[in-house]
């Protein structure tokens, strides 16, 4: 495994109350901020203060940008398939964001082992990021199939590790056992609740 690929293998970390931002090391609570390195792919548990100095891009030397909180849901998403089959996805959840330092869009699965790369061909998924809005880095789309077809979502892209990291304790065996799907069943259902509806893709 590659040492780009092995950063993914960790969970993004969650600071429990009483923890300090990994940043100035101010007192933070289980309600706080994440900041990215756009370098190392580390995700830093941030207080407010820390997390406002990156929420503009080209803060911090261009090498570290605040985690958006935006959560977008498109019920019935047309070009889920055509991505599916482009990607070679083998699993039935998918998340693509763009990579600004590899300058191009990348796709991960959540495994056992933890996220997976999908080796997509060149310019996939470039259009369907901008067109969503996503913003480079931080914001993912988020693509669940459903047996009539896919949906997707805009989110930070911390929510896509928080599912890696769901899949990685609970999986067992070959097909990941009860406890496994209804943890990602209720994952998804949460995120629905908390995403705002906009028009199908």
């Amino acid at each position: 495994m590659t040492g780009g690929l092995r950063r993914f293998r960790t969970p993004a970390p969650r600071a429990a109350p009483g923890e300090r931002c990994e940043m100035c090391a101010e007192p933070i609570g289980a309600e706080h901020g994440h900041v990215i390195d756009l370098e190392s792919r580390t995700i830093l548990c941030t207080c407010r203060g820390c997390y406002l100095l990156f929420t503009h891009a080209g803060a911090g030397g261009k090498r570290h940008r605040a985690v958006p909180d935006r959560f977008r849901h498109m019920p019935r998403f047309g070009p889920g398939p055509e991505l599916w089959e482009s990607a070679g996805i083998p699993v039935k959840t998918a998340f693509l964001f763009r990579n600004s330092v590899q300058d191009r869009a990348v796709a991960f699965y959540p495994s056992p082992a933890g996220a997976t790369e999908s080796l997509l061909p060149l310019g996939t998924g470039d259009d369907l990021l901008s067109a969503a809005g996503a913003a480079d880095d931080v914001e993912a789309l988020l693509l669940n199939k459903l047996d009539l077809g896919f949906e997707c979502f805009l989110v930070p892209i911390d929510v896509c590790y928080e599912l890696v990291g769901l899949v990685r304790s609970t999986w067992r065996g070959f097909d990941g056992g009860t406890e496994a799907h209804e943890a990602i069943d209720g994952f998804f259902a949460r995120l629905r609740e908390r995403s705002e509806v906009v028009a199908d893709g």
